[in-house]
């Protein structure tokens, strides 16, 4: 499956250098159409590219919570939001807590382990837009609240959350300046500001 909204495609960007179009198109929506359900294959697509993502020793200290709208646990993970997060999240297909194993069972810390969740996150988005599903990740998150809510061991510590859904019209939003967001320019540093030593 390729890229599917025409969204999608007028949000690319030009880079400074050839990279692939689900990269380049790649944005992160607030408007979701509450009327479409995740499409399920989909869903356990985005799920499989974060399974296969690298890790260090291979300890894959990644874990996740998927809730689909209409559930009791995606109520849950909306009501640990944080401000405004809260809003436009209820109009997701499904949202998504990542949890990083910061230790083993034993105890023994995993300091790798948000580097590596973050990896999987990141292959999770990619796979997203390429199954025309549009992602936004927050970190305006209550972990503490997760924690109770899911019974969240304690060597395991939620970061972010995703939210994926197809995406709606910005003015779905209604509030001028979450429109004005959603409408503004990407923007990304040069090259030449983030590659340190090029030797």
């Amino acid at each position: 499956m390729t890229l599917t909204t025409t969204t999608a495609v007028t949000r690319a960007d030009e880079t400074s250098a050839p990279i692939l179009e689900v990269l380049a198109a790649r944005w992160s929506p607030r408007s979701y159409d509450p009327t479409v359900a995740i499409d399920e294959q989909a869903l356990a697509s985005v799920l499989e590219a974060g399974r296969w993502s690298p890790s260090a020793a291979n300890t894959q200290p990644w874990r996740f919570i998927v809730a689909r709208r209409g559930t009791a646990a995606f109520d849950t993970i909306v009501s640990n939001l944080m401000g405004f997060n809260q809003a436009w999240t209820p109009n997701a297909a499904a949202l998504i807590v990542n949890i990083a194993e910061t230790t083993d069972l034993d105890g023994k810390p995993r300091p790798m382990a948000a580097y590596d969740l973050g990896q999987a996150v990141a292959h999770m988005s990619v796979q997203a837009h390429h199954e025309g599903l549009h992602v936004h990740q927050m970190s305006g998150i209550v972990a503490e609240g997760l924690r109770e809510a899911f019974s969240i061991p304690e060597n395991l510590t939620a970061l972010t959350v995703t939210a994926l859904g197809t995406i709606d019209a910005p003015e779905a939003l209604g509030e001028e300046g979450a429109i004005a967001r959603e409408k503004a320019p990407r923007e990304r540093f040069p090259l030449d500001e983030i590659v340190l030593v090029n030797a």
